[in-house]
């Protein structure tokens, strides 16, 4: 197979462990295993029972392959976050645990696209959603978002482009690195033009909004031939244990699963296990994530409107955001400017194909995001 490296992770992967000031990242702030164990504090009779209780639990338990595709505790956690298109919610048994979303994505892709189909994506996005089915032989036609529009997308644009022979659409809700959230009402419409055509949908929601929550829903919440895929590192804050899922159809889930039988036997014992405890704490996390969130980008966006040679479109609730840069030189110059000389990373803009800005994981720590930031002003002022 001839596929091109994925431009973020390949930055990510050479450089991120150099750095001394990491905001790049679009988690919002890891938490660290004590921390997700003491959720449970209170319930469990006080400091440190959280970590006893789950221990306690653990320690009974062979570390056998377990459940292949996710614990039944699991798939009901999981099921719990979708209403479904009747409102009568999801079948948890359509719920299948993957390695994060990117093993998700890949299987959903790996199971429905052939060479010659046509395939619809919105762009700029993750570069696998577009990526992978060109390097299965589909044309692909992309969906472009605007800046100009406040990277919100153009529906009549989309209809342009789907035809009768379209067999999926695939989109980023919320769209990384531009922070792109679609609304009840666009999905809606993708859904009604995607139905026209008998498409599939696909949408990766690793970044769900924490504000306006309302007006969000699900792929799976308007239509029948959504597949949402997700997973604990975004938005949940636990990247390292490496846990998505993919929620879709009966009929599609049986193909899936044939899939993931290549690529993932299961997620071993102990990561279900803490994904279940994430999951029925998600509540505190969500809060916690949502104050990080609110106090961060107040932050970004007062050093924005301080900052001549940057700007930005201020995202909607969601870690991951694109910051305009104004520059002498391209932006993967610079970035790796700023990290040998200052120890700040950034992805550069170019690594999405969105050349003179970079990614900004604004939903780091707040004391790293204020260092970090005050670096990157520094730099630019030597631009001047």
């Amino acid at each position: 197979m001839n596929i091109k490296p994925i431009g973020v992770e390949e930055w990510l992967n050479e450089l991120e462990t150099s750095a001394t000031l990491d905001i790049a990242q679009s988690t919002i702030a890891s938490l660290t295993t004590d921390e997700i164990l003491a959720l449970a504090d209170d319930e469990q009779g006080g400091p440190g029972m959280g970590a006893r209780a789950f221990y306690d639990e653990l320690g009974s338990k062979k570390h056998n392959y377990g459940w292949i595709e996710g614990s039944p505790d699991f798939k009901q956690e999981v099921a719990a976050l979708y209403q479904g298109v009747d409102g009568r919610g999801i079948d948890p048994h359509n719920v299948l645990q993957m390695n994060g979303a990117t093993g998700a994505n890949l299987a959903v892709l790996y199971t429905l696209v052939n060479p010659g189909d046509h395939v619809v994506v919105e762009y700029p996005t993750y570069q696998p959603l577009y990526e992978i089915p060109r390097t299965l032989g589909a044309k692909v036609d992309l969906w472009r978002i605007h800046e100009e529009d406040g990277w919100q997308p153009r529906i009549e644009e989309l209809e342009r482009l789907v035809t009768p022979d379209t067999k999926l659409i695939c989109i980023n809700n919320a769209s990384n690195p531009t922070g792109t959230v679609l609304s009840r009402e666009q999905l809606e419409a993708i859904a009604q033009m995607a139905r026209s055509a008998g498409a599939y949908v696909l949408s990766d929601e690793v970044y769900l909004p924490l504000e306006d929550r309302d007006s969000y829903c699900s792929i799976v919440d308007v239509y029948e031939r959504g597949i949402a895929t997700n997973s604990l590192s975004k938005t949940y804050s636990v990247p390292g244990i490496r846990i998505g899922w993919t929620v879709c159809d009966a009929e599609l889930a049986d193909r899936l699963r044939t899939c993931r039988d290549y690529s993932l036997i299961c997620a071993g014992v102990f990561n279900d296990a803490m994904a279940v405890h994430v999951l029925r704490h998600r509540d505190q996390i969500l809060a916690r994530n949502r104050d990080i969130m609110l106090r961060n980008r107040a932050i970004v966006q007062e050093w924005i409107a301080g900052e001549p040679r940057a700007s930005w479109v201020p995202p909607r609730g969601v870690s991951t955001s694109f910051i305009r840069l104004d520059l002498p030189m391209d932006d993967e110059t610079f970035c790796r400017k700023l990290l040998a000389s200052r120890g700040v990373l950034l992805v550069p803009g170019s690594r999405f194909e969105l050349p003179c800005g970079a990614r900004l994981g604004y939903c780091a720590q707040e004391e790293t995001l204020r260092c970090g930031l005050d670096e990157l002003s520094c730099a630019l002022r030597e631009l001047d």
